[in-house]
């Protein structure tokens, strides 16, 4: 397995068979790999856009050193250029606009000077360029054999606080190169796709006479309320099949975990204990992990729905108030430090359900709204440090943590 230095991190973690295990190696030497840009259409702004989404996109599937400098070629040429020649891989682009405006690439990897692999992209509009750069290199990828990145390819969905009481829903690509506000005007927070498609989405109502859940469909752009409660309403989970919602709800003046019927539109209290149960995440359909105060401070537990079996889940940190759970490994947020006159450090820990041992997945300022992706392997996350608010992804099997910082605005929560 190739182990690399983190970015962010002075230390190496390396994993053999439990992402938790932490390990001192040797690193080893990765491919090098270079880009040549053969576009003939767009200016030289664009051009240097789409090469840099490119250099992004292949470090964060973190097969290779990539060579971040920007050289132009002939796509047809025999040889790669002089400067690329010990490259172990060349990728060489085309880009051109067709007589509909749409934005067309041809792409193809050389090895040794000879083509290995190619394919051909089109995508409507120009300014969505970065969804080509992240298919570029999701297939790159796959060349190579690796695991499927395909969570690169999703859309990332986040409100953002933008002023006292006012907040906007954006939905973004991983790297937030593309935003598109979907909902403004109001306090809405707590966004969560509806459904694998992500074709609908969920989000919190705070400036109605209740919070209120709503439901867009991204097709129509049709607002409706699925449901009120007094004190909190916030959906932080929807089932694979997108029919049960996890919701939490203040309805007995504590909030609770509910889940919700998308269906029959009924609803059904699943904890009763008398403090606070938040942030519910399906661990499988009949289990949930979920933030309760049951042991005096805010920690991580699960509940079984048939058996209503609770279990604490874990032990380490007295402030654990996010999580995520794929299923072997859950992900949670702890504070580090609690002063009074400084600024807390909240991290990200990973424990593997079958062992006790804890990784730490990051270092400093606040890290939280931890989410795995489908397959497991990366975690976006939301990292707010010395004023500036980022999303971060954390690539667990190849120990790499990148950030994408937001323009204005603090990220208050996403999905993915």
């Amino acid at each position: 397995m190739k182990i690399l230095f983190s970015l962010l991190f002075a230390f190496t973690l390396v994993f053999a068979g439990d992402a938790t295990i932490e390990v001192i190696k040797k690193v080893d030497a990765l491919p090098s790999i270079a880009i040549e840009d053969a576009s003939m259409s767009y200016n030289d702004t664009f051009k240097l856009q789409f090469f840099k989404s490119l250099v992004a996109d292949l470090n964060v599937i973190s097969l290779f050193n990539v060579d971040r400098h920007y050289r132009t070629s002939e796509f047809d040429a025999n040889s790669v250029l002089v400067k690329n020649k010990d490259m172990n891989y060349v990728v060489r682009y085309k880009m051109q606009n067709d007589d509909n405006g749409a934005l067309n690439v041809e792409m193809k990897i050389l090895q040794d000077n000879a083509t290995v692999f190619s394919k051909s992209y089109k995508i409507g509009r120009r300014d969505i360029y970065m969804f080509i750069s992240h298919a570029i290199a999701y297939d790159i990828n796959e060349f190579m054999g690796e695991p499927s990145v395909a969570w690169m390819k999703r859309k990332v969905i986040f409100s953002r606080i933008v002023g006292p009481k006012k907040s906007e829903i954006v939905i973004s690509d991983y790297s937030l190169a593309y935003q598109h506000v979907m909902v403004k005007g109001g306090f809405d927070v707590f966004p969560k796709w509806a459904n694998h498609k992500q074709n609908a989405f969920y989000y919190t109502a705070l400036d109605t006479a209740q919070p209120t859940l709503k439901k867009v469909d991204m097709k129509t752009l049709k607002v409706s309320s699925i449901i009120s409660s007094d004190g909190m309403m916030i959906c932080s989970d929807v089932s694979r099949d997108g029919k049960t919602l996890l919701l939490t709800m203040a309805k007995k003046g504590q909030p609770d975990i509910y889940t919700y019927n998308v269906e029959t539109h009924r609803y059904r209290r699943e904890t009763t204990y008398g403090g606070i149960d938040v942030n519910a995440q399906f661990m499988d359909k009949n289990k949930i992990i979920f933030i309760s105060s049951r042991l005096g401070y805010p920690n991580v537990f699960s509940k079984d729905l048939a058996t209503k079996e609770v279990e604490q889940l874990v032990y380490y940190g007295k402030s654990n108030s996010a999580c995520s759970s794929n299923g072997k490994y859950i992900v949670y947020k702890a504070r580090e430090t609690s002063n009074a006159f400084e600024r807390n450090t909240f991290n990200l820990h990973l424990i593997s359900m079958k062992t006790d041992f804890i990784r730490r997945l990051t270092a400093t300022g606040v890290n939280e709204f931890p989410r795995f992706s489908e397959d497991g392997d990366a975690i976006l996350f939301i990292k707010n440090y010395k004023n500036q608010s980022s999303i971060g992804i954390i690539r667990l099997t190849h120990n790499k943590n990148y950030l994408f910082p937001l323009k204005y605005g603090k990220v208050q929560s996403m999905d993915w």
